[in-house]
């Protein structure tokens, strides 16, 4: 007799657990009130697009868009290939920031010392010819931001305002000259009597420019010496009519300081010939520490050699620059001849770097490996070319924040504070 198998119960299945539901209330307006954050709306379209501006790149897109292309162009664009004013930016891209922790850094101090003088953070304006092409209010504007925030401010021979509008304007500046050595020793003397009468307190020599790049962009767009402006590019400035209303309703732009020595003849072909000396020698600047009584630096050093004798031949410091790549296509970054030359230099002579800023942490990144402080050229116009002063003081305020809130990052709590073994290269 066959046993019969026993059947096993199947297993209950197990009780399916219900998710508790969350409490639920209608929605209360003070609690509403603290997420609903409106801000009042902006009717100015400038102040609108200034304060939507989180970057220099941002302002650079406003200025794209607000400035004729040809304008916009000529900041923008640099010398044959372009391929310094990259290298300038992989250069700042490559640096590795290296932080240090367990510091109170609640509050950083910004200040630095450049030529003996205290600065608000260590950030200069550069030189920039043209400048009232870029917006009405030109240097005058530029000056005035710089002023208010303690910075110093470095007018250019080719600018078009004057030292004594610029010294008129930003009364109390920190004021620097850029010089273009000419043949011409009465137009030189000229120059130097006039910025020293005006309060200026810095001369720097551009060496740089022994001849005329080439700018393919200003080439094709018709800006060029004399200019030879296009029909599409005179369409293209009427593209921008608050640009054009502007240049039309205002003093004509002029080689300010060069066209008021009378007598001077001085024709936009004539001052190609200023800017651009292919006979300028130690010779010259020997002279000119000869004849300026107060600072003196040589802007355009790429090569330590070259700092050495500057400094030797009487000057108080370099500025470490390749023009923004504006001059010789293919010279090195600027950041990475920087450690060189200061090693040359040693600690006492100033290093200030030029070409390339875009964020405050190049500011810290050139401090680490051996700048006093650095220029920005480029950076100011595109905050000028999108908002006039009200754009430039954006652009202090952009890498003021970036710089205090990266030396927080980095455990620093001061600029004093930043030192080489908080960068890394590659």
């Amino acid at each position: 007799m066959t046993a019969t198998p026993t059947r096993v119960p199947a297993a209950a299945p197990a009780p399916v657990q219900q998710r508790p539901r969350v409490a639920r209330q209608r929605p209360r307006w003070t609690e509403l009130r603290e997420l609903l954050r409106l801000r009042k709306p902006t009717f100015n379209p400038v102040e609108r697009r200034l304060g939507a501006a989180l970057s220099i790149g941002d302002l650079r897109a406003v200025a794209a868009r607000t400035t004729p292309r040809a304008v916009f162009d000529y900041v923008d664009g640099a010398a044959d290939a372009e391929l310094t004013v990259r290298r300038n930016r992989a250069a700042f891209a490559a640096v590795e920031l290296v932080p240090e922790y367990l510091s109170p850094v609640d509050r950083p101090e910004l200040s630095a010392e450049v030529l003996g003088q205290e600065i608000a953070m260590p950030l200069i304006f550069a030189p920039t010819g043209y400048t009232r092409m870029m917006h009405h209010e030109g240097e005058v504007a530029v000056a005035r931001v710089a002023a208010r925030n303690g910075l110093p401010y470095a007018l250019s021979t080719v600018g078009t305002s004057t030292v004594e509008d610029v010294a008129a304007a930003a009364p109390g500046g920190q004021h620097w000259f850029q010089l273009y050595l000419t043949r011409d020793r009465r137009l030189n003397e000229e120059l130097l009597d006039r910025a020293l009468a005006a309060g200026f307190t810095a001369v720097l020599l551009t060496v740089d420019t022994p001849v005329a790049a080439r700018r393919l962009k200003d080439t094709r767009n018709g800006l060029t010496i004399p200019p030879a402006l296009t029909a599409r590019t005179l369409l293209d400035m009427a593209r921008c009519p608050s640009w054009a209303l502007n240049k039309l309703t205002t003093a004509p732009i002029t080689f300010a300081s060069l066209s008021s020595i009378a007598g001077s003849g001085l024709d936009a072909t004539r001052v190609a010939d200023v800017a651009f000396e292919p006979t300028l020698s130690y010779a010259d600047l020997a002279w000119l520490r000869a004849r300026w009584p107060h600072e003196l630096l040589v802007k355009g050093i790429l090569s330590p050699g070259n700092a050495r004798r500057a400094v030797e031949e009487g000057a108080d410091g370099v500025i470490v620059s390749n023009h923004g790549g504006r001059q010789l296509d293919r010279a090195p970054a600027t950041l990475a001849v920087l450690p060189e030359i200061r090693a040359e230099l040693g600690p006492d002579p100033a290093v200030i770097l030029d070409s390339g800023i875009t964020h405050g942490q190049d500011i810290i990144a050139a401090k680490a490996l051996g700048a006093d402080a650095v220029m920005i050229g480029r950076a100011y116009l595109y905050g000028l070319m999108a908002g006039g002063e009200r754009g430039v003081e954006r652009v202090v305020e952009i890498l003021r924040e970036e710089y205090s809130r990266s030396l927080q990052l980095l455990g620093l709590n001061s600029t004093a504070g930043i030192a080489p073994h908080h960068v890394r290269l590659p």
